[in-house]
């Protein structure tokens, strides 16, 4: 029994010292990460991760604002000085077909550069790491902000378009 209490005890005052993990290779070492303390990681992961949560729900807000463009009456309605172009039947092709998709591209060219400088400050020591987590951040971004927030916007859009025009029935 004394075996087993001891083996559970910890027996030196720094409890992070002992901490190890494998080691990258070294032309994968980011080298600029491997001065942080050990302690100081978490602190910068909950830091980023909570900063991604807010910059994946402010990202809605363009995202809305371009589904509402999505329409040619989103496109009047929004921007009424653009009525005489819009009427023109080859401009609103490429407004209804092409402005909304290549909007939200341009948005989302510059992401991947977000992501990577938010990765290397959340402390990976490796260039893998690194981009092994801004790609899944990535992932999770397009599922949340370019889907899920492309279908909610539209839908909440239509439902309240109908219940405007709806006429009020006593």
């Amino acid at each position: 029994m004394g075996c087993s209490v001891l083996c559970t005890n910890s027996t030196i005052k720094k409890p992070t010292l002992w901490l190890t993990e494998w080691a990258p290779e070294p032309r994968d070492v980011y080298w600029e990460n491997l001065a942080i303390p050990y302690v100081s990681l978490s602190v910068r992961r909950l830091i980023v991760g909570v900063s991604f949560f807010f910059l994946a729900f402010v990202f809605l807000i363009p995202i809305a604002f371009l589904q509402s463009l999505a329409s040619i009456e989103g496109i009047e309605k929004n921007l009424p000085f653009l009525k005489p172009v819009i009427e023109i039947e080859f401009i609103k092709s490429v407004a209804q077909g092409f402005l909304p998709g290549i909007a939200l591209k341009l948005f989302l060219t510059f992401l991947p550069t977000v992501l990577m400088m938010m990765s290397k400050l959340e402390g990976f020591m490796s260039l893998s790491s690194l981009e092994r987590r801004s790609a899944m951040r990535y992932y999770i971004f397009i599922i949340i902000d370019v889907f899920l927030g492309s279908i909610l916007t539209g839908a909440v859009f239509e439902q309240l378009n109908s219940f405007i025009n709806q006429s009020s029935v006593c």
